[in-house]
């Protein structure tokens, strides 16, 4: 079974500011573009010809929208100690598309907790680091803005590498 996962590649002008901090504090920099996550990996049966008729079943309503990101915040919890750019504006449309997807064919794969649209640019050791690691990251002022007109699925590979299999066309 493959494990995939659901997620927007934001194209920003100034993408570079956010690919330095991921190569300071993000073990997956490269492996995987800077992206925000929909819907978390998971593992299914579904073919992935299933899988873009379902996006089209969920997202034929939806239309390209306008994000910006700005400022970071942090979190530590049970899955590590994280850094994330944080989503300002555009994240009704984010989260309606977050929903829809986890609706249906995917809804046994819903974790349940509350859904929030950042980016993660960093996954920190300790959290020592990273108090460390946001005092750094908050010198950044910039704002990233940009058009999403695409979702992409990707399949996971063995090491971690990403490998799109679906780019989904939202409706202009």
């Amino acid at each position: 079974m493959n494990t995939r996962t659901i997620m927007l590649f934001p194209q920003f002008k100034n993408i570079d500011v956010i690919n330095n901090i991921r190569k300071k504090y993000d073990p997956l920099a490269d492996l995987v573009l800077p992206h925000i996550t929909l819907v978390f990996p998971f593992e299914s049966e579904i073919s992935n010809e299933e899988l873009n008729l379902y996006l089209d079943d969920c997202l034929c309503d939806m239309h390209p929208f306008e994000i910006e990101l700005k400022g970071f915040t942090k979190q530590e919890d049970g899955y590590g100690n994280y850094l994330f750019l944080n989503v300002v504006k555009g994240i009704d449309m984010i989260k309606n598309i977050h929903d829809a997807l986890y609706k249906d064919k995917l809804k046994q794969f819903d974790s349940g907790y509350e859904y929030v649209p950042h980016m993660t640019v960093g996954k920190i050791t300790s959290i020592e680091l990273l108090d460390r690691a946001f005092n750094d990251v908050n010198k950044c002022k910039d704002k990233f803005i940009t058009i999403i007109n695409k979702i992409s699925v990707e399949m996971i590979g063995e090491h971690e590498e990403s490998n799109i299999v679906i780019e989904y066309f939202l409706n202009k």
